[in-house]
């Protein structure tokens, strides 16, 4: 199921985008003490108490200055994400009374028909905080709650407030043993001619304009017994192209299909190869731990030799490092080649994707693991790797318990899951692995 979306907005230079660095940790946003410096959303996966959701950042939203062209491209790029999100945090500055902006975005928020939550930030001293935010009341959209988002103060009791504020997770609309199969990539690389190459039918719209799929569409097939779920999205541009309204909407829709999914198809442009969107598009779905298969379209139109895929794929593992597990399938949705191999590599990928391994099977190649290439030391303390068992699948997670998790380093950890992924497989499906302190003498 798709996670639940909130979106930060108010007017600029209110710290919107200090909180949401501080709710979803890292720098990820240009923070700058300057008004306008956030023009486009943000998009970001971020977790609660448990509760997964999509935290989008906003350009600041002003009603004056209707002249200026960046002002208006600010304030729609808000209005979407209140379009998108089922929770809306409105940040005010907590040191100064309502301005006529706030109370304009408060009474938009209000016809939005969305939960609001109240966040008056840079607030630096909590003691009688009430009677100081007491002329936020005016805006009619709940108890302000003081935070500080550069210090990180009361941001938990923020957040305990979003997530009251969520909608009742739904049910999954479909029976578990259907796999549900998101088509995902930048506008015109064929998705939709994919779609209907798959299903046999016009099913969806095909189009040489970019964005001609406006939302997520679910089409439902049967195959040799198997049934599936073919999820179309529109395409995912760079927010600096990104023009239309409804071309903006898909984006959400887009990232919500991939969380929904079981296993991704990123189609790539065979003639453009990888592009910097394609590679943010294959990390959302790497972190989300979704199967992923790599499908090269319009092959058709490639002049090749013997060696040229060969070639092509060395291309698509250097410009995808992070992606080596993922297979690829060169195809045209156009002629139909190799399009009918596609099923057949979503069954696998999506078996290799729920693969659970016994633990005592795990644990006897570990200790032939370690004796190939023992841990290594660190200023004269050598890591020991105690002790694995896997504890999850979609995405396989395994915890592997160590004598002190610092003494592991990137390296000896890349070593071990290359070393899981050459004995056991999990072709396609990325690979999780936490790593854990325990005492020595209770594994014993």
């Amino acid at each position: 199921m798709s996670k639940p979306v909130v979106a930060i907005v108010g007017r600029p230079n209110v710290g919107k985008s200090t909180l949401f660095n501080r709710i979803a940790g890292g720098l990820v946003a240009i923070v700058e003490n300057k008004p306008g410096v956030t023009r486009d959303r943000l998009y970001r996966s971020s977790e609660w108490l448990g509760r997964k959701f999509t935290l989008i950042d906003t350009g600041g939203i002003e009603f004056r200055d209707e002249g200026a062209t960046i002002t208006v491209q600010m304030r729609r790029q808000a209005e979407i994400a209140i379009e998108e999100a089922d929770v809306i945090i409105l940040v005010v500055d907590g040191r100064m009374p309502p301005t006529i902006d706030d109370e304009l975005i408060a009474q938009t928020l209000r016809r939005s028909g969305k939960a609001v939550i109240l966040a008056a930030n840079k607030i630096e001293n909590f003691a009688n905080i009430d009677s100081q935010l007491y002329e936020y009341y005016s805006l009619g959209v709940g108890t302000p709650v003081p935070v500080s988002a550069v210090h990180g103060m009361n941001v938990g009791d923020l957040l305990d407030k979003v997530i009251a504020s969520f909608p009742a997770e739904e049910e999954e609309e479909y029976d578990p043993d259907i796999i549900k199969i998101a088509v995902v990539g930048r506008p015109n690389v064929g998705k939709s001619s994919l779609v209907n190459m798959l299903l046999g039918k016009e099913r969806v719209i095909v189009s040489d304009i970019p964005g001609t799929t406006r939302d997520a569409i679910d089409s439902t097939f049967e195959l040799e017994g198997k049934h599936y779920v073919l999820i179309d999205t529109a395409g995912m541009r760079r927010k600096g192209r990104i023009e239309e309204l409804t071309e903006q909407y898909s984006v959400v829709r887009s990232l919500r299909a991939v969380d929904r999914s079981d296993v991704v198809l990123l189609v790539l442009d065979a003639p453009e190869g990888v592009t910097e969107q394609d590679k943010k598009i294959a990390g959302y779905v790497h972190e989300a731990g979704k199967g992923i298969i790599l499908t090269v379209n319009k092959w058709d139109l490639i002049d090749k030799d013997d060696k040229t895929m060969k070639k092509f794929d060395k291309q698509v593992r250097e410009e995808l490092g992070f992606m080596q597990y993922a297979p690829t399938i060169y195809i045209s949705a156009l002629t139909g080649q190799r399009v009918t191999k596609i099923i057949e590599l979503v069954d696998f990928v999506a078996e290799q994707n729920s693969t659970r391994l016994a633990t005592a099977t795990l644990n006897t190649m570990l200790r032939e693991w370690l004796h190939l290439n023992p841990p290594p030391t660190d200023k004269g303390r050598r890591l020991k790797v105690l002790y694995v068992t896997q504890v999850g699948v979609k995405p396989p997670t395994f915890v592997f318990f160590v004598n002190d998790p610092e003494l592991m380093h990137f390296s000896y950890r890349r070593y071990l899951e290359n070393q899981i992924r050459e004995n056991f497989g999990f072709e396609g499906s990325p690979i999780r692995m936490v790593i854990r302190q325990k005492d020595e003498e209770r594994i014993r």
